[in-house]
């Protein structure tokens, strides 16, 4: 089974990211209960969870909570039909993507093989967990109507969770993170 380990927005950056999220959606009719907004910081095939779960509270426990940048709208086509918000590959976050990336490759655990050739991104709608596809025309109008509008905002980020893929918060969280405080 695939394994996500996500960063999560604070409360105040949640909000001001999600109604963004919830025009596309009700616009589109997508989602019945919206996915949560998150930064897939790395992706894990067929780990062993309790040492999965020790290399990454070594790894996480010095972090603090930080910012990143969203910048922009980027869309992925065909087969994705996603529409996200570009996150700034700088700073802190590329330091924690490439630290986890190096650090799980050296213990042995399945990740991706470039961690440079990956767009962090929030992904605001997609075909994963929509109550239907949505059509190329539609997928089309809500990536330019986006790009149009653009977006920018800085984010906190507050905690990092190992999630499995399913469609139930309450199942999908394998374990959180917190960060220290600064």
């Amino acid at each position: 089974m695939r394994y996500y380990l996500v960063a999560l927005f604070d409360d105040d950056s949640y909000k001001s990211i999600e109604p963004i999220q919830k025009s596309i959606s009700k616009k589109y009719r997508l989602y019945k209960n919206l996915p949560t907004l998150h930064i897939t910081l790395e992706v894990v095939e067929n780990p062993n969870l309790d040492k999965l779960d020790e290399v990454i509270s070594k790894i996480i426990r010095p972090y603090k909570k930080f910012k990143v940048e969203l910048k922009d709208i980027i869309c992925f086509g065909e087969p994705h039909k996603s529409v996200n918000l570009k996150v700034e590959n700088k700073g802190y976050i590329k330091r924690l993507s490439r630290n986890i990336n190096d650090t799980l490759k050296l213990h042995g655990f399945s990740v991706r093989d470039n961690i440079n050739e990956w767009d962090l991104h929030v992904s605001l709608a997609n075909t994963n967990f929509a109550q239907r596809e949505w059509k190329k025309q539609e997928y089309d109008i809500a990536c330019s109507t986006a790009k149009t509008e653009g977006f920018y905002n800085m984010a906190k980020i507050d905690r990092i969770e190992l999630w499995k893929p399913v469609n139930n918060k309450k199942d999908m969280i394998i374990k959180t993170y917190n960060l220290k405080s600064y």
